[in-house]
């Protein structure tokens, strides 16, 4: 296993929420008392979206300028721009609601009623993306971003994790995962309904600074065993996330039911 990649273990599902919420507020006033702004990548799932109504509740949240935090989604349903089913709106609710952040910075997949197809929603999203790394480099005046970047830098990106192992909308062995050459992907049938979705692929995945892999519950120590295995990423797509600086997963009790003990660093 790579020397950049931390299995840390929480006690419960809350801990584990509560934690990674004060591990992201930390991180995001690190990188903005460096670079001024800060760019996190967001997740759906339960864990996901405890984060960040763990963040909502913590007087911690009142340190970090939201104004100046760019928010990405690492996938989404493609549904009804109201379906209780897309991440945005789950996310809209738990956090972006209520703590003051700039609209132009929250970059949103394009829902079912909102674009003519997922194509479009695909093109769209990667317009986004390769329209905010030319920015970034326009401005980049340490030059330490590409001109050739199609995707701005990700300081945080954030992963739940399937009971099979998937990441983001990558399914194993389904085309997403084999995805190559571009950033973002549309899957048409996801073994995980809503059936369409839309989804950065591995390759964008992998250009953030930080991954955070978020997993509790005994349905997904499989997954995390097999993920940290070094396993394949076609069969099991977790295991080929991997941060350009840093790979976390954490995890509660449960998940870690498999991994070896030495690997384990454990919060109280």
């Amino acid at each position: 296993m790579s020397g950049n990649v931390r299995i840390t273990v929480h006690p419960s599902f809350d801990v584990l929420a509560a934690t990674t919420a004060a591990r992201l507020i930390t991180r995001l006033l690190d990188v903005q008392s460096e670079r001024g702004e800060a760019t996190v990548v967001l997740t759906g799932g339960s864990v996901g979206i405890a984060t960040l109504k763990a963040i909502a509740d913590s007087p911690a949240r009142l340190s970090v300028d939201w104004a100046k935090v760019n928010f990405w989604f690492g996938d989404d349903r493609f549904v009804d721009a109201a379906s209780p089913e897309r991440n945005v709106g789950q996310a809209t609710a738990a956090l972006l609601g209520s703590v003051g952040v700039d609209p132009a910075r929250v970059h949103v997949m394009a829902a079912s009623d909102e674009v003519a197809d997922l194509e479009a929603a695909v093109a769209d999203y990667q317009g986004q993306l390769a329209a905010a790394a030319r920015l970034e480099w326009e401005n980049d005046d340490d030059a330490t971003t590409s001109g050739d970047a199609k995707v701005p830098r990700f300081d945080v990106l954030l992963l739940g994790l399937g009971p099979d192992a998937h990441i983001a909308s990558l399914f194993p062995d389904m085309a997403g995962i084999r995805t190559q050459g571009v950033t973002v992907v549309g899957v048409t049938n996801s073994p995980k309904p809503p059936p369409s979705r839309v989804s950065l692929t591995l390759e964008a995945i992998n250009t953030a600074q930080e991954i955070w892999i978020v997993a509790a519950g005994a349905d997904k120590a499989a997954a995390v065993g097999l993920g940290l295995a070094g396993a394949n990423p076609v069969q099991v797509p977790a295991s080929g996330a991997r941060g350009v600086n840093k790979t976390l997963w954490l995890i509660d009790q449960e998940a870690a039911a498999k991994v070896p003990e030495q690997l384990i660093r454990r919060e109280n």
